[in-house]
């Protein structure tokens, strides 16, 4: 429960500055919201993988590039999920960008994120010869 907590905090730093950029390319830059929640989460995705790497999972064994080639997959699929997601929720269900962005965050940060970083990313097991 303690890791669980952890992710979350972590989740909440980098999803907090993902979420400010993207209203600031959404509503200063003027770039398109979907377009926005790309460029945006992958600044989001250098804080998690710092605070995830040394303060929530303590993986400083294993070399950081390894870690980082998994890490990358993951955002890739976050991203992707939390821009089509709140595209749909936003285009056919009518819901505000900022609150679809949201709702879908939640989803893929519990469902998608944790799980890839917890089993995937940060713990992985060592086999003879690894």
């Amino acid at each position: 429960m303690r890791t669980f907590l952890k992710a979350q905090f972590s989740a909440f730093a980098g999803g907090l500055i993902d979420y400010l950029f993207m209203l600031f390319f959404t509503e200063i830059c003027g770039v398109f919201y979907p377009v926005s929640i790309v460029l945006s989460g992958f600044i989001g995705a250098v804080v998690n993988f710092t605070v995830n790497k040394y303060w929530t999972f303590n993986a400083k064994a294993e070399p950081t590039d390894k870690q980082l080639q998994r890490f990358v997959f993951m955002v890739i699929g976050s991203v992707a999920l939390k821009s089509g997601g709140t595209y749909l929720l936003t285009q056919f269900i009518g819901f505000d960008y900022k609150w679809s962005r949201l709702m879908i965050d939640l989803m893929v940060s519990l469902g998608f994120n944790f799980p890839l970083q917890k089993y995937w990313v940060f713990n992985r097991p060592k086999y003879l010869g690894e």
